[in-house]
């Protein structure tokens, strides 16, 4: 394991600490291969420092230090190792857990230790005097083996709360210690912005020391805590990635990282790496498996998504009326999202977005807005299906729809059998390059039936659909009548392998819903694939 700091000076720490506090979320379990990827993107968006987990706790995490030595050249971060200050009652020189935050091989480690005196006292179960001394030694110790040392200093705020002087004390001792930064904690989450401002303040100018923050997001001010400590003078903040962890979660790296160089004018990234915020955001869940926030700050899919015709009027004129910074500058884009909110300059602009030259045709941009209009009374939805409003827009561009194949008919068979198992059998009939085709197929539902019957019968005439996978389906019951008469809408994300796309389909029948959003899928497909339509 090498570091070749090329991150921005020391006077400013951003220290992620996803491998460890992030993996507490519910629904992560983290492999070793999982943290080293994570670990590699983190290094690549340029973090100063990334914690890895607890070495000598949890055999995970021991395995992950001893890797991460042997596969990762980091170019910007240092690896920290976490753990706890020694055993009352001992030596830090004679603790096995001190002595495994060595053998992690670690250039830095960071300590937790108590600051509010009730915890000492229940769950150290030893004294306030102990405690400050397990802590002085402890960071004594690492100091004289060459780590770099930072303290977190668990249940601060609480603890400040409860004692001021003693959670100070904690502070000064370790900042005397030779700790090089101390961490003030809202462990349990339930500070807000002005609180902590107030009690950072207080703290840097009372012990003098280096203070960092560590906000957790239970009252859902995690970043907004995060900054006001850093307008109090900490100069350290720890984060997670997409706001991971325990209960509601940690303060969410990118926000913080994008409010700090776009609103701050901090540098705290390399030159270039804001820019890849928004693909470092998505990859990090798509390794923990958990889908990314449409709806989180800067890089969320809809961060600069637009529906309002009032503002699709106003962007056209000028994209900053809407827009508090330029998507492109956290690696996102601007989208204009179609619905029966619509007017002409949404058109005119997801046109524009989507290569469409819809010119000065006026009547062509109404007819579009009506058409819109109109479907979306019926239950259809474009804002969540671009690729259906997209054969629309083209179908009003070039005066009919475009078309690879023609259906003649299509059915689904569900059978029920007295063991208790299901049969789906579906049959499609339909004509492509003057052909007439019969396919049938089985599938684990009538829909998934349909799906291979079409592709059967389809493929061999066109074998760019062989690369077509379905990749989501939605169904929602749509306002009206109730139960089994309700109109039904389903929406349908289909892939090619380099690149997603959404079809919707509206009925009474689910089944029929369904269809005619594979049918738009596929048709698509072809589309993207660059084939002529035959029809």
């Amino acid at each position: 394991m090498t570091t070749k700091a090329t991150a921005p000076d020391d006077t400013f720490h951003v220290f992620d600490t996803t491998l460890r506090d992030g993996a507490q979320r519910e629904g992560i379990n983290l492999t070793v291969a999982d943290k080293l990827t994570i670990a590699r993107h983190l290094d690549d968006f340029g973090v100063g420092f990334i914690e890895g987990g607890w070495p000598g706790a949890n055999p995970r995490d021991t395995e992950f230090f001893a890797r991460a030595q042997q596969e990762i050249d980091f170019e910007h971060a240092q690896l920290v190792a976490f753990g706890a200050t020694r055993r009352a009652g001992g030596r830090a020189a004679d603790d096995p857990q001190v002595q495994a935050l060595l053998d992690s091989g670690a250039p830095v480690i960071t300590l937790v230790a108590k600051s509010h005196d009730r915890h000492v006292e229940l769950a150290l179960r030893t004294t306030l005097d102990e405690n400050l001394e397990m802590v002085r030694d402890t960071v004594t110790h690492l100091r004289e083996q060459g780590r770099r040392v930072f303290v977190d200093c668990e249940h601060f705020f609480d603890g400040y709360r409860a004692d001021a002087e003693y959670a100070k004390a904690v502070v000064r001792t370790a900042h005397e210690a030779g700790a090089d930064v101390v961490i003030l904690c809202d462990t349990n989450g339930g500070m807000l912005p002005a609180q902590v401002q107030a009690v950072v303040a207080t703290v840097l100018a009372d012990t003098g020391a280096r203070l960092g923050i560590h906000a957790q997001d239970d009252t859902g001010c995690a970043v907004a805590n995060t900054l006001a400590a850093v307008d109090a003078g900490a100069t350290h903040v720890q984060c997670t990635a997409n706001g991971y962890g325990e209960r509601v979660g940690n303060a969410n790296l990118f926000p913080v990282v994008a409010a700090l160089e776009l609103k701050y004018g901090k540098t705290v990234l390399p030159e270039g790496a804001l820019a890849e915020m928004t693909r470092i955001s998505h990859a990090i869940a798509e390794v923990v498996n958990l889908t990314p926030s449409t709806h989180q700050p800067y890089v969320g899919v809809s961060a600069f998504a637009h529906k309002a015709g009032l503002h699709a009027s106003a962007i056209k004129v000028d994209p900053d009326l809407y827009q508090h910074i330029d998507p492109e500058r956290v690696g996102n884009t601007m989208r204009m999202l179609v619905s029966d909110m619509a007017g002409r300059a949404s058109i005119e602009l997801k046109g524009k977005e989507l290569g469409i030259d819809l010119g000065d045709d006026r009547a062509l941009v109404g007819r579009v807005v009506e058409r819109v209009k109109e479907r979306e009374l019926k239950g259809y939805t474009y804002e969540a299906a671009d690729a259906s409003f997209e054969l629309l827009l083209r179908a009003e561009v070039e005066g009919r729809p475009r078309r690879y194949f023609r259906v003649e008919s299509w059915r689904a068979i569900v059978e029920d059998r007295p063991d208790g198992s299901h049969a789906n059998e579906a049959t499609v009939k339909l004509w492509a390059k003057g052909e007439r085709i019969v396919a049938t197929a089985e599938g684990n539902g009538p829909v998934n039936a349909l799906d291979r019957a079409l592709r059967v019968g389809l493929e061999r005439i066109y074998p760019q659909l062989a690369k077509l996978e379905l990749v989501d389906y939605k169904v929602r019951i749509l306002e009206g009548r109730t139960g089994t008469e309700s109109t039904t809408r389903v929406l349908v994300t289909t892939g090619d392998g380099s690149g997603d796309w959404s079809t919707v389909g509206v009925a009474e029948n689910v089944i029929a819903a369904s269809w005619q959003a594979l049918e738009d899928a596929y048709t698509y497909g072809l589309l993207r694939a660059g084939v002529e339509p035959t029809d």
